[in-house]
């Protein structure tokens, strides 16, 4: 009994501190409450019905706060997810169409399945090859291309488009189609936020304590929303042409079976759910396993996939499109002061609340109060320090970022992001390919050798010594031989060529017989081949090979053991 209450009862539950939840409860109010119309708005962007939001919000959250490997991670609609769906259903349904719905749910579910399956076959490793630069120029550009189409709510013309030429494309084609008072609502709003979000040491710092003005910072979107439903009821703008989001359907999300166009459609659907995945685990990694340094705890990866692979296949059933990890939600949570998922579960109920109290309260809420709260809030997604850190200390990392940047905003999502790892791989293929090679001398009365251009080191004529700082394979054996036979003519009067191997940690075959016939080349020139600093799993690779049998000079266990041998020789 016990062995199955462990595998039903999360640890999180089972070993609950009674302590925890006032704070719980606090923060999963907070992050409730306030991320009402984040979800609402993330929604439209997805284009889906607002309703769809809040959906969104309930089963995928009780799943992960059961099986997700973060304590206070907040999951949910993103805006990387909402828009990543829009591009790939917009072609095969009318937004907002029942099957548009369906084949969202249909989405979240492929998305779900493919991020379980690689849970199940241990693939969190994957994380590691996902280069800063490529998530952070993705994320950059889907965030100026959601900036983008929201534009089509705060001026009310139907702007179109899957990359930033589609957009402006579509926008030239109805410019002269804009509607003056939902532009000016959708501005206003807008400026307000900018203002909430980025001059709060001047709007709220200015007269309230800190405390005080960071919570009137984060509450002001909500109250901005209240204000506005309550205008557009007294002004009746619905009457003068402004859109809202009408009256919400009350209730809770049911079990609905998603959409199934036929194989070929399905399988059109297979790439971009892959592509959302992989950005879903990474955004969603990234922020759990930061805050789990933060706090002191571990951090499973192979757990994240399974419960972010369950959270969105339960999800799919119950009426959510994709979900992932939220960033603002995330520390809004953190910093309420959220100890463990119960505070997810805790907004879980808010969104039940919402749906089922108050859906026509929001009602005459105009959809360019939604834009620009989306606009407001993605303008912190375009990192711009993470290209300029790049550009001063890694530029093939820089270049990562601009081509998945430039390739989002020309191309789309999908191509952008393959674009960009495509270079993030051709720039660790480069680097692999160029290995460092270095000519070192000894520092005088130590044991221990360093490069020559670099420090004050001692040299011996008849001694070539050279450190190679990379494990050898057929991707750079090229380089490292020519680069060996440069630095035996720069020094011709060396006959003992030492190569140090204490960076090699493996040598494939193509190397091993680059090291032969670099062997036998010197061996004509008259010069002995001796390596030093063979670590033990490379020697069991190449011990009884022609490398080591046929060696024209010896292995050393130790550079300064080869020094000695042969300085003198």
């Amino acid at each position: 009994m016990p062995s199955i209450a462990a595998r039903l009862i999360p640890a999180w539950l089972r070993h609950y501190q009674i302590t925890s939840l006032p704070t719980d409860v606090v923060a999963g109010l907070v992050v409730g409450v306030l991320v009402i119309p984040q979800s609402l708005g993330y929604a439209v962007l997805a284009g889906l019905p607002p309703v769809y939001g809040l959906y969104a919000a309930i089963v995928p959250v009780i799943v992960y706060a059961w099986l997700g490997s973060s304590n206070v991670q907040a999951v949910g609609p993103v805006a990387i997810t909402a828009i990543m769906t829009a591009s790939a259903l917009h072609a095969y349904a009318d937004q907002g169409a029942e099957q548009y719905v369906l084949m969202a749910s249909l989405l979240a579910l492929m998305v779900g399945a493919l991020l379980w399956i690689a849970g199940r076959l241990k693939l969190g490793w994957i994380m590691q090859f996902i280069s800063r630069g490529v998530s952070a120029g993705f994320i950059s550009g889907a965030a100026v291309l959601i900036f983008v189409s929201q534009l089509k709510y705060l001026s009310n013309i139907p702007i179109t488009g899957d990359s930033l030429i589609g957009y402006l494309s579509s926008m030239q084609m109805y410019v002269r189609q804009w509607h003056p008072l939902t532009l000016l609502i959708g501005v206003l709003a807008f400026a307000l936020l900018v203002m909430n979000r980025y001059g709060s040491r001047w709007v709220w710092q200015s007269w309230l304590s800190p405390s005080y003005a960071k919570w009137a910072e984060r509450l002001f979107p909500l109250i901005l929303l209240g204000i506005a439903i309550v205008l557009s009821m007294s002004l009746h703008w619905t009457a003068y042409g402004v859109a809202t989001i009408g009256s919400i359907p009350q209730g809770l999300p049911s079990l609905t079976l998603p959409y199934v166009p036929d194989f070929s459609e399905a399988l059109n659907l297979l790439p971009t759910a892959g592509l959302m995945a992989l950005i879903i685990f990474v955004s969603s990694s990234s922020v759990a396993s930061t805050y789990a340094r933060l706090r002191g705890e571990t951090f499973d990866a192979n757990r994240e996939l399974t419960g972010l692979g369950l959270a969105n296949l339960a999800g799919g059933l119950f009426q959510s499109f994709t979900v992932a990890g939220g960033f603002s939600r995330t520390a809004i949570n953190a910093d309420s002061g959220a100890k463990t998922p119960l505070a997810s579960l805790v907004t879980v109920l808010v969104m039940v609340i919402a749906l089922i109290a108050f859906g026509n309260a929001l009602a005459p809420l105009p959809y360019a109060i939604l834009g620009a709260t989306i606009m407001a809030s993605i303008i912190g997604l375009i990192d711009i320090a993470t290209l300029k850190s790049a550009w001063q200390r890694d530029r093939l990392d820089a270049a990562s970022f601009i081509a998945a940047f430039a390739g989002v905003l020309i191309f789309g999502l999908n191509t952008g992001l393959i674009i960009g790892l495509m270079v993030s791989f051709a720039s660790l293929i480069w680097q692999s390919s160029q290995p460092h090679v270095a000519i070192v001398g000894q520092l005088a009365g130590t044991g221990h050798f360093r490069n020559i251009n670099r420090h004050d080191v001692v040299t011996f004529h008849n001694l070539l010594m050279l450190r190679i700082d990379e494990s050898l394979f057929f991707g750079n054996s090229e380089s490292v031989h020519r680069r060996v036979l440069q630095a035996t003519q720069q020094y011709p009067e060396a006959r003992k060529i030492i190569l140090i191997m204490s960076a090699v940690n493996h040598i494939d075959l193509t190397a091993q017989e680059m090291l032969i016939t670099l062997n036998q080349e010197l061996a004509i020139q008259d010069k002995q081949l001796n390596l030093s600093f063979v670590k033990g799993p490379v020697m069991d690779i190449i011990e009884y090979t022609p490398l080591i049998t046929e060696l024209s000079g010896q292995v050393f266990l130790s550079t300064i053991e080869a020094v000695e041998a042969l300085k003198d020789s």
